[in-house]
């Protein structure tokens, strides 16, 4: 575990990580968009701090979404926000070439994309104190217990996420496996510079969409459990 400067995660020791590069089949338009639209939509992982007013060429509330899945859910936002800019992080070649396509189709003028290990691009891409938000919709729940450790929800990770996030901006997770959400909700409420915006579970707020695969499960009493805290 860290310790001294909660801002940074142990750095010389291999880290485990809370993903695994499945890729699986990309389909011929998900590696078009890849190599066509990366270069205009994406940002290339580099160990310094990224200019966000350069990157987006203008001065507005700034949130960072963590694991972008297939993108639908973060181009929604973006598209229904256009008075922030949003930068999505993602590892997965399909799930970033479904995203580019849905930028470029839609015109989003204010979503960029960065495909690399979020930890990495926190740590290393992102200054304190420059993000108004962040978002980590259904991270996955590693749900056996040996792979808990893999879980991207610790507290090492939320002390760096929180010191990149101003004082009045939030973090907002989202997961329907309800131990994990224990286990956030855990997280969160340990960490010092945060504070829970509801009693426990927050209600979804309007602007995170509910996806098909939630209104399905939720139609078949599964639960969802949002975390909404904010930066003091």
């Amino acid at each position: 575990m860290a310790s001294g400067d909660a801002s940074a995660l142990p750095e010389k020791r291999r880290p485990i990580r809370s993903f695994v590069l499945r890729q699986g089949r990309v389909s011929v338009a998900q590696a078009r968009a890849c190599e066509q639209l990366l270069p205009r939509y994406g940002i290339p992982y580099a160990p310094q701090p990224l200019d966000l007013e350069r990157t987006f060429g203008r001065a507005a509330p700034r949130i960072l979404e963590i694991g972008c899945g297939m993108g639908e859910t973060t181009a929604a936002i973006a598209a229904a926000h256009p008075e922030s800019d949003y930068l999505g992080i993602e590892v997965h070649t399909p799930g970033v070439g479904s995203l580019l396509k849905l930028i470029d189709e839609r015109s989003i003028g204010n979503l960029r994309l960065i495909q690399h290990d979020a930890v990495e691009v926190l740590r290393e891409m992102i200054a304190p104190g420059s993000l108004d938000g962040a978002h980590i919709f259904f991270p996955d729940p590693w749900p056996k217990k040996r792979h808990h450790k893999r879980r991207l929800v610790q507290a090492d990770f939320v002390a760096l996420l929180a010191s990149r996030i101003k004082p009045g901006g939030y973090v907002h997770l989202a997961t329907d496996w309800q131990e994990y959400a224990e286990q956030m909700l855990a997280v969160l409420s340990a960490q010092p510079r945060l504070e829970n915006t509801a009693a426990g579970y927050a209600p979804r707020p309007d602007y995170r969409p509910q996806t098909k695969f939630e209104t399905r499960g939720l139609k078949l009493g599964h639960g969802v459990w949002d975390i909404v805290f904010r930066k003091q």
